[in-house]
Formats: structure tokens, sequence, C-alpha cells
């Protein structure tokens, strides 16, 4: 090489050492702060049915997590999302339970400092309006003057109030009450209320132990989803464990993957833990559910869920518009 090209390249060899060195620096400072958590252990809301008692029962979750030297701690069970929300807002656990996304939606209009850190999406969709066998409600317009049940601002009432405007019935014209499931069940079977909006799998046991049909199901008679499930974390700790939260995610998402490959086995271990009746496992397996996972970089999913809360601030579910991207762990 001539010698009057020596000092041009050795300026150029000198730049380029510069900027991958300060690259290299650069990207360590990430993937530091990445890696960054501000503890070991993370407690984790659930409830009866959904993936996370069935992480909890198979122990792989915990095993899967225990590679990153993450102590697991269940937190529950809860009967709904939203005392799984209450627990995660008051610091008794870190995640909840995989619940609806709309009180979560309702519980950050609210103030809570939650963000969400990954979706999931179960097919098919469960969550029915039901009337006991006999009751003379057999169509969504029967409904007129009776008492239905629903959760606030949760699963239970958004449904019904598709069903209502699916059939141009009043919103007006039925009268709505609101109880949680552990509550809403007797009622229920006493007679005290005449129709239930639920979800798997208390709008199955219900159907079983109690006579009853569907007036109303999601998947079937709802053109489209208004409601996902969804984890959630607080703010702060989500930005304090950013690689806690994916790990927490990619576990949940094995455990996904897990259940739509074994319906059997997952059904199985969610009736033992839930005590109902064989006739309820074997429909509820007969349904092969899927799971699928959504993260928070999910641009697709983000649209139908932006959509799906524009729908509910609309009819007065929630009380306001709230743009979801706003809400959503850092990953």
């Amino acid at each position: 090489m001539p010698k009057f090209f020596e000092p041009s390249m050795s300026r150029v060899s000198r730049r380029r050492f510069m900027q991958t060195t300060l690259a290299a620096a650069t990207l360590a400072t990430g993937l530091g702060a990445c890696a960054r958590r501000s503890t070991d252990t993370v407690r984790l809301g659930w409830g009866l049915g959904g993936l996370p008692q069935l992480a909890k029962e198979r122990g792989e979750f915990a095993k899967l997590l225990a590679k990153d030297n993450i102590k697991v701690e269940w937190v529950g069970p809860f009967p709904n999302h939203a005392p799984s929300l209450q627990a995660v807002t008051g610091n008794s656990a870190d995640f909840g339970f995989g619940g609806s996304t709309t009180p979560a939606l309702a519980a950050m209009i609210a103030g809570s400092p939650l963000v969400f850190t990954q979706f999931c999406v179960v097919d098919p969709r469960t969550t029915a309006v039901i009337a006991k066998d006999g009751s003379g409600i057999d169509r969504v317009e029967d409904l007129v003057g009776k008492t239905v049940a629903v959760n606030r601002s949760g699963l239970g009432e958004f449904l019904l109030l598709a069903a209502l405007e699916k059939h141009h019935v009043d919103r007006h014209a039925v009268n709505i009450v609101y109880l949680n499931p552990p509550d809403a069940a007797p009622a229920f079977g006493q007679g005290k209320i005449d129709a239930w909006s639920m979800w798997s799998p208390g709008v199955d046991i219900a159907r079983d132990q109690y006579k009853a049909h569907n007036v109303f199901l999601e998947g079937r008679d709802l053109d489209f989803q208004i409601d996902f499930n969804s984890y959630v974390t607080r703010r702060q700790f989500a930005e304090d464990n950013a690689a806690l939260v994916k790990a927490v995610n990619a576990a949940y998402a094995a455990e996904a993957q897990w259940a739509s490959e074994h319906p059997q086995e997952t059904e199985a271990i969610a009736q033992q833990k839930g005590g109902y009746s064989i006739e309820v496992r074997d429909t509820l397996a007969a349904m092969k559910r899927t799971y699928t996972m959504h993260g928070v970089d999910d641009a697709a999913f983000l649209k139908s869920f932006q959509t799906a809360a524009d729908w509910l601030s609309a009819r007065n579910v929630l009380p306001q518009k709230i743009t979801v991207t706003d809400y959503l762990a850092k990953t």
C-alpha cells in the first residue's frame, strides 16, 4: 500500500474504532437497563379457570422462570378481575390474573397506576347471557322487564349491552343489577334474578346446575370482539423490572401454547380445582379452546383493542374515552 494512504486510513480506522466502541457501550447500557430488576420474586394473581390457574397447577411456569432466578408466588384465588386489579394497585400482587380488559380500562381511567403487559384471545368465545329453562326467556327481546345480573364495567355488562343493541332493545327496558360472580350465581339459582351474563366456566356451571340455556352467546351471536383477556402490573414495577416482565410474558406464552395443544388435560386440571361436574368439563374440552397471546407491540391487535375501547366508552360502559397505547408496559 502506498505510504501516502496510511495517515488517512489510520484516521478512518480510529474513527470507526471509536464509533464501534461507542455503539457497543450504548448497546451495553441499553441491555443493562433492560436487564435491571428490583426483585427476584414475582407475585401473580390467579382465579378459577384461565391460564394463571393452569400455570399454578402444572408447575412448569415456575420452573421456566426459575431458570432466570425468578421465584413465583401465587396470590388468590380472585373471583373476578376487579379485586385482582385492586391487589395489584395496592401492591399485594405484581400481576393481575389475566382478566377482562374492560374493568382494567375502567381502573386506569379512575387513576390506578396500571399498565398492560400482554393480552390473550381465547377462541371460541363462550361468554353468554343465560336464563333458566322454562322461564319464558328464549330471545333477547324476552329480557324486557326482566332483571339481569352483570359485573360492573366488565365482560358481563358489555355483552348484555351488545345483545340489547343488536336486537334493538332499549337498555332502560331491562333491569340491570351489578353483582360479582360469587353473589350472582346463588341469586340466579334461587330465582332472585331472571338472567345472568357471565363467562366460562361460571356460565357453563350455571347452565348445568340450574338447567339453563343460552339467550345470547358471544362467539355465535356477536360479530366482533370487544373485550380481551389481559395481564396488568403497576407502571413503576414494569419500569423497574423490564426483564422480569419480559420473562413472565414468555412464560405465559409457553403456557398458552401448551393449553392450546392439550385441551383435554387443560380442562381436566380446571375441573379438578374448580369442583364442577365432569359433564361441564367434557363440554369445555370438546370446544378445543385455543389461547393466542398478543404483545404490547402488536399494532394490529392494538388497533382492534382501541376500537373496542371506543365502543365501550360510546355506550357508557367506560366513563370516558381512553387511548389504550398510553397504558402499555414498555418492552
